[in-house]
């Protein structure tokens, strides 16, 4: 089972953008460099502060941004 607790948001740090907990390294950042290719191993290699388990909670945070869904409310 998996938890987000390794993403944090924090209002004035980068932005406010999710990012690995203790860290400044964003969400985006992490999956930018899968989605060019790079293996987790590279991931961890370019970002050595961070582990495996870093990087599949960025996994798991974005599948779970992907999965809202947007529901109208009545006025």
């Amino acid at each position: 089972m998996y938890t987000l607790d390794r993403i944090v948001c924090t209002p004035g740090v980068v932005s406010g953008k999710p990012r690995i907990k203790g860290t400044r390294l964003t969400v985006g950042a992490i999956l930018g460099q899968l989605a060019v290719g790079h293996t987790v191993e590279e991931v961890l290699r370019d970002f050595p502060y961070i582990q495996r388990e870093d990087v599949l909670a960025a996994l798991q945070y974005a599948a779970w941004r992907a999965q809202e869904e947007e529901v109208e409310l009545s006025a």
